[in-house]
């Protein structure tokens, strides 16, 4: 059984409390802090995006269609659907000479819920651009027009059913997982996420040495390793894109830039890369909560980078307040993850 890494307070009383492991791992795949079961496969879900969108990058694609760092930032992102995003992910549609009618993520409204009030007000519809995943979508998108004018096909063509396991595209994103991670990912439990694209289920321990590996370059091929730091370039340069408005992803590398590069996953996973440090970090809440992942990644960040930074405690230590605005009661690091962290 997974040990608790985050309590919840109502009052000075614990009321709820999030169980889950974490890995903290080298480039050698060494365990610099190891927390419940770390080699238990799960599936990343959107925690491995910046893997997902190495092909953009290494293929040329990239560079093939002058993507901008807000661009690549948006490939790598699980955002809110706000204007800024939409018209983000566009860009990159119309850059391949194409509009939101090739995305097969879905439709999906703004999770920012003024932008959607809005738009509810207005008489809008939700698109497939304001779907959390359209710039990751589109940077798919992307590659696919990229290998069309090599094999002199027609791009939409090329691009339809990109989704699917089997599509070129969706082999290369497979092949940068498996690369980045040492698993072969063909061999691993399969899903479908969310946005249609399969899912792979990885050990913990795998998925913090990839992102170690892409904080640093080191274990991974000359142009993953280029593509890696690029896309984290990116992200710091704009860190709205791979978020929005008072998301956790967004604060943290606004106020931290390339010294962390992180990403959360649906079903309370957490993914990081700490350059610097040249370690990696994935970590699970088991029952699948947000918040507690959020608390937990607040909490490493902290003790890894050996600060007091107001937002991550902010997160650490989140308090809760009800409808009135009275504060309630608050999270907080539990004993097994405070003194496992003790000595980072």
């Amino acid at each position: 059984m997974n040990p608790v890494l985050i309590e919840v307070l109502r009052g000075s009383a614990v009321e709820s409390r999030h169980a889950g492991a974490l890995a903290i791992v080298d480039t050698s795949g060494t365990v610099h802090t190891a927390l419940g079961d770390i080699d238990r496969p799960i599936f990343p879900r959107s925690a491995v995006k910046l893997l997902q969108a190495l092909p953009l990058v290494a293929s040329g694609a990239a560079d093939t269609f002058g993507l901008t760092d807000a661009e690549l930032s948006i490939a790598c992102a699980s955002h809110s659907g706000e204007p800024e995003h939409v018209a983000t992910s566009a860009g990159v549609l119309a850059r391949l000479g194409l509009n939101q009618a090739v995305l097969e993520c879905g439709t999906q409204w703004p999770s920012r819920e003024p932008v959607l009030r809005g738009m509810v007000a207005r008489g809008e519809v939700a698109t497939p651009l304001h779907n959390n995943c359209s710039g990751k979508h589109s940077g798919f998108v992307c590659v696919a027009c990229a290998m069309a004018r090599h094999a002199g096909a027609d791009p939409a063509e090329f691009a339809r059913g990109y989704v699917a396991a089997d599509h070129p595209v969706m082999r290369e994103v497979s092949a940068a997982l498996s690369a980045a991670t040492g698993v072969d990912v063909e061999q691993a439990p399969r899903g479908i996420d969310g946005c249609s694209i399969p899912t792979f289920a990885l050990p913990l321990r795998a998925l913090a040495l990839a992102f170690a590996r892409c904080g640093t370059g080191h274990g991974l091929s000359d142009a993953n390793a280029r593509a890696a730091r690029r896309l984290r370039q990116a992200v710091a340069a704009a860190p709205f894109m791979v978020g929005g408005t008072d998301r956790f992803d967004t604060l943290v590398m606004q106020a931290f830039g390339e010294r962390l590069f992180c990403k959360i996953g649906a079903e309370g996973v957490y993914c990081a890369a700490l350059p610097e440090l040249g370690l990696g970090v994935a970590l699970k809440i088991d029952d699948g909560a947000a918040r507690g992942a959020e608390a937990a990644m607040a909490a490493v960040a902290q003790a890894l980078l050996h600060t007091e930074d107001d937002v991550l405690r902010g997160y650490s230590h989140l308090e809760l307040r009800n409808w009135r605005g009275t504060g309630v009661g608050a999270l907080r690091p539990a004993d097994a993850l405070t003194s496992a962290l003790s000595s980072a």
